[in-house]
């Protein structure tokens, strides 16, 4: 095979806007909802994002060429790898603002709570990496065991309601710039229509996208630009340095988000193993460990490095393959975002694309991830994904009530919160069940969906198992165990122990269902 085909040009156009919109997302995130120095952020988080990015994509290129050259083949496409969507969210959301939360409410500065909350991300990225590298050992084992709904209902879960949600909203709150793209971006992708003259169709959303932001600002001074300057300077070269102090630093505030983070990191495995899987079913047969640990490596590499948002092998590897990309597409996104994220050029992209621009493409994202959860499991186990997505929900409005709190002047730092549960159940929000399903609920997704799966499926049994795994999470508290007070809510270890006793009555019953009970005669008609 070549080092370089035309098709890895626009395979590095497509991977590369991926990464664009991942860098933009984080640059919001990381200076808006955690409130990292802009400098600290260019310096210290980005380039370890480069290490991870920069290894990950030279050996996904290499291992390319050897299949090639293996099968004698010159059409292999190297699998897709960038910054991980789902980690961005939810170590966001899930792990550095409660952390941050919490350290301000035990009596840290604004600027010491931030610390801990890099060094408690940091750390996260780096344990999720070494449960994916570890996993990557067992990773047929635990797909055998657990119900394509389980995963997958998860991860839908997360992209239906933190990503493809959040940003609606966010769209309709900007509708010049966000309703054009949006509809845009389904003509594009869901439509499946391609402008003539061959330029990609992310290409023309994000730059649309930038077009419309700016010309509502200059018109009237508003919009999504408002308060963007294009800057440079804080361009330099920042290299990746080591910040193993910080991450022990952490450790303290990190145990209650273990659940979190290890669901994470199973997650990640599972959906890599899925795209090589995807990549083997579009003509090109990788092995599976060497690609898993490569991936779990990659991202203890970002988070040794100063980043808390890991690297993953991305879904799509049919669609680069049809448009040509090959092998040299993989080592050029890995080159040119090293330069990117070493040089402060982020800083520059940010001031000149505002998030609002490409956020309809995060939207598609979110709708196919979770419209994949439902396509690609039997028929008969689509009940078993809807009832998944309601611990997603339920977390999802929790991070509503936590934005309203804060914007009403309540929580750490602010005016004590009721916590009369009489006061949200007088207008029908019963917060108990609310806080209940969001500790831990990407357990709660996937336990609630396998055991469906096994109702559904007449495997009364194997229902109870995972019953049961629910029992013994809930007692240790990685699932439904909170503590709510007026200062705020954080997730607690073994602090739900009565759960146990729920799941264990649950078992049982599920345990004994085929001699209590007998199969319909008549089936219900399918609609």
């Amino acid at each position: 095979m070549k080092r370089f085909v035309k098709g890895d040009v626009d395979g590095l156009f497509a991977l590369g806007l991926d990464n664009l919109i991942m860098l933009l997302l984080i640059n919001s995130l990381a200076l808006g909802v955690i409130g990292f120095d802009l400098e600290f952020f260019l310096t210290r988080i980005l380039p370890g994002n480069a290490v991870g990015l920069l290894i990950g994509n030279l050996y996904f290129s290499r291992l390319a060429r050897k299949v090639g050259a293996k099968e004698g083949r010159t059409d292999v496409c190297a699998l897709p790898y960038g910054i991980n969507l789902f980690t961005i969210i939810i170590f966001t959301f899930g792990v550095m603002l409660p952390v941050k939360l919490e350290a301000v409410a035990s009596g840290a500065s604004e600027a010491e709570a931030i610390r801990v909350a890099w060094g408690a991300g940091i750390l996260a990225a780096v344990v999720s990496g070494a449960i994916e590298f570890i996993g990557s050992f067992f990773a047929g084992w635990i797909r055998k065991i657990t119900p394509r709904a389980a995963l997958l209902s998860a991860i839908g879960g997360i992209g239906l309601l933190f990503i493809g949600t959040d940003y609606f909203f966010r769209a309709y709150a900007f509708p010049f710039v966000g309703f054009v793209t949006l509809f845009l971006t389904l003509i594009f992708y869901f439509g499946k229509m391609r402008i003539k003259a061959g330029i990609p169709g992310g290409v023309v959303v994000l730059g649309l996208g930038i077009l419309l932001a700016w010309s509502q600002f200059w018109v009237t001074g508003e919009g999504p630009a408002a308060g963007l300057s294009v800057s440079t300077g804080h361009l330099g070269l920042f290299l990746p340095v080591p910040a193993v102090g910080e991450m022990i630093a952490a450790l303290p505030f990190l145990l209650p988000y273990f659940p979190v983070i290890l669901t994470m990191g199973l997650l990640s495995l599972m959906g890599s193993l899925m795209n090589i899987e995807s990549a083997a079913a579009a003509g090109d047969s990788y092995p599976v460990r060497g690609p898993l640990m490569v991936n779990g490596a990659g991202s203890i590499l970002t988070g040794l490095f100063g980043s808390p948002f890991p690297t993953t092998i991305y879904v799509g590897h049919p669609g680069w393959k049809k448009i040509g990309a090959r092998a040299g597409y993989s080592s050029l996104t890995g080159i040119v975002f090293t330069v990117i994220l070493c040089t402060g050029t982020v800083s520059f992209l940010s001031g000149l694309v505002p998030i609002e621009a490409g956020m309809a493409i995060l939207i598609w994202i979110g709708l196919t991830i979770a419209s994949q959860a439902f396509e690609t499991v039997p028929r008969a186990h689509i009940p078993a994904v809807t009832i998944g997505f309601v611990p997603a929900l339920a977390a999802f409005t929790f991070l509503v009530m936590q934005r309203t709190w804060s914007s009403l002047g309540f929580g750490p730092g602010g005016e004590e919160l009721p916590i009369q549960e009489s006061v949200y159940s007088a207008q029908g929000l019963f917060i108990d069940g609310i806080f209940a399903l969001n500790a831990g609920y990407l357990y709660t997704c996937m336990i609630l969906s396998a055991i469906v799966c096994g109702i559904i499926d007449n495997r009364f049994k194997v229902a109870a198992g995972w019953a049961m795994v629910g029992a013994v999470l809930s007692l240790v508290g990685f699932i439904h165990s909170f503590q709510f007070s007026s200062s705020g809510y954080r997730e607690t270890l073994f602090d739900g122990p009565q759960w146990a006793v729920y799941y264990g009555i649950a078992a049982a019953l599920l345990w004994i269902t085929p001699i209590l009970f007998r199969p319909a005669i008549d089936s219900p008609p399918e609609s």
